[in-house]
């Protein structure tokens, strides 16, 4: 028959138990609400470059839908095999326009001043260079790459839905000499022009 435990003991045991099992709350909750990127490649340069690792929060579309401008996470609808990083640039239901390299949005043209270059590759994409452009659906977003010239985004696969969309990239954590922001510069809807055919 074994001897039973001493108090000091006992308590020791039911601290270690009370440790483990409040790192386990922590590590779930934790993974739950946020997550580590690792970007590879250079479709988000100058905003973000190969091997950058920044902090995704997964919560914030659970409170409210993606925004103009956000850098996301998504699962594109050709591979579920890896995570794409591209920025939210047209929002449902608004029309969407990309003609010669310039994007209009509802017939507003987009100023963009991320771009790190003139984008000369898939800059007339069909059925958003067609006519007066085409609609976003509803629960879709058209994503690309900053750098349009090597990005496959949604001039290739199209609109994503929201249910692709794992969460928005907070801020980078690496390299340490450009540790923090990444929206320093956003899109900006051009109000007083539109696009006249």
């Amino acid at each position: 028959m074994a001897a039973p435990l001493s108090s000091g003991a006992s308590s020791l045991l039911r601290e270690v138990a009370e440790v483990v099992v409040l790192a386990i709350i922590l590590y779930f909750g934790i993974s739950f609400a946020v997550q580590a990127v690792h970007v590879e490649g250079l479709s988000m340069y100058a905003t973000l470059d190969d091997n950058d690792y920044l902090i995704a929060n997964k919560i914030d579309y659970r409170l409210h839908p993606p925004q103009r401008g956000d850098i996301i996470i998504l699962r594109p609808p050709t591979d579920n095999s890896k995570d794409f990083i591209k920025r939210v640039i047209a929002l449902p239901g608004e029309k969407l326009l990309i003609r010669d390299g310039i994007v209009y949005i509802n017939g507003h043209k987009l100023d963009e001043p991320y771009l790190p270059e003139a984008w000369t590759t898939l800059n007339n994409p069909a059925p958003w260079s067609v006519g007066d452009g085409a609609v976003i659906p509803a629960n879709e977003y058209f994503v690309m790459g900053d750098n349009r010239n090597r990005s496959q985004d949604s001039r290739i696969f199209g609109p994503i839905g929201r249910d692709r969309i794992d969460g928005k990239a907070w801020f980078r954590i690496w390299p340490l000499d450009h540790f923090g922001n990444i929206y320093s510069q956003e899109p900006i809807l051009e109000t007083s022009t539109a696009f006249a055919g």
